[in-house]
């Protein structure tokens, strides 16, 4: 028996036509609807920029119109940014720009820097990319021979950046002065650690699976084992840390996505027993929520004596270090 194909009429193929079309043309207008419509933007005078190039780093040098301090605050950018970020009026840089401004405070000269939209700063390993934790330290006296010797060396990042103003500033201890380390990469485990202690950091921490695996991945790519982890791992680091060490300024969300909140505070909590001047703020909040006037604060601050490096004794604010 020869079955015969279904023939539908042309009528009801133009009408499921427009259907589908009404569909598209609803979504779409309904997504126009629902998506922001703008950006928050802060309002200032953005500081004068002049950039340039050292090998594979790529660096800005902004100068506030209010003038500068002498001081040098190198600003390591978070993933899937570059070196232009620090006067983007809808981001936290410019949100800080204003903070001293409003204070009436003469901020540092600030150096943004970038290998592009990911790195690690890892010492020269067994990894094709590791040594540019190396390279950037080797780089930093032709960049100061443009901004004149600097009166202290600061240290500033947010995420990825965060995590290597870690690296640079605890392996090199007496080259900087302070490092304020924003929402860091900072981790309990390695990204060699077994899979299931992996699943259960994930779970323990609420980290998107996603993100905190995309980001042990990445450090795989600077890092080759367990031992060249250490010579990177802010943990590993502080057991090194000694009351000399810069001043450490540390933030990190509650619900950060990427699971950093549990890192930060046991790296705060190891900096504190070490004697090292250390400011935690803990914030209610995601990935990169952060306490604008403290930092501001912490940045243009002048000596140590007004970081306290102890923990304080009751509620909430016992996970926060706190002034005398």
């Amino acid at each position: 028996m020869r079955l015969r194909p279904i023939r539908i009429p042309r009528r009801r193929w133009l009408v499921l036509g427009g259907v589908v079309l009404l569909a598209a043309l609803v979504h779409r207008g309904w997504t126009e609807l629902t998506s922001p419509w703008g950006d928050q933007e802060v309002a200032l005078q953005p500081a004068a920029e002049e950039c340039g190039a050292s090998g594979d780093l790529r660096y800005c040098i902004y100068r506030a119109p209010q003038g500068a301090n002498g001081d040098v605050l190198y600003h390591l950018h978070g993933r899937g940014l570059d070196e232009h970020i620090w006067n983007d009026d809808t981001y936290m840089t410019a949100m800080l720009q204003a903070a001293w401004r409003d204070q009436g405070v003469t901020p540092p000269t600030v150096v943004t820097l970038s290998y592009g939209s990911t790195w690690l700063l890892s010492p020269k390993g067994e990894r094709e990319d590791s040594g540019l934790l190396d390279d950037m330290m080797d780089r930093l006296p032709e960049i100061e021979r443009q901004t004149g010797t600097p009166r202290r060396r600061l240290l500033m990042g947010e995420s990825m950046g965060g995590l290597n103003v870690l690296v640079a500033g605890l392996s090199r201890p007496d080259s900087f002065r302070r490092i304020a380390a924003l929402c860091p990469g900072v981790y309990a485990i390695s990204p060699f650690a077994p899979l299931a202690d992996a699943r259960e950091a994930i779970r323990r921490t609420g980290a998107n699976p996603k993100l905190a695996l995309g980001i042990w991945m990445l450090a795989r790519r600077y890092v080759a084992n367990e031992k060249e982890w250490r010579r990177v791992s802010p943990l590993a680091l502080i057991e090194q840390a000694a009351p000399t060490y810069p001043a450490l300024y540390l933030s990190n969300g509650l619900y950060d996505g990427y699971g950093n909140f549990e890192g930060t505070k046991m790296l705060a909590e190891e900096a504190a027993k070490r004697g090292v001047r250390t400011e935690w703020r803990p914030i209610y909040g995601g990935h990169c929520a952060t306490d604008i006037a403290s930092l501001a604060d912490f940045l243009t601050a002048e000596g140590g004596s007004a970081l306290a490096a102890r923990m304080a004794p009751t509620g909430w604010a016992g996970d926060r270090l706190v002034r005398p």
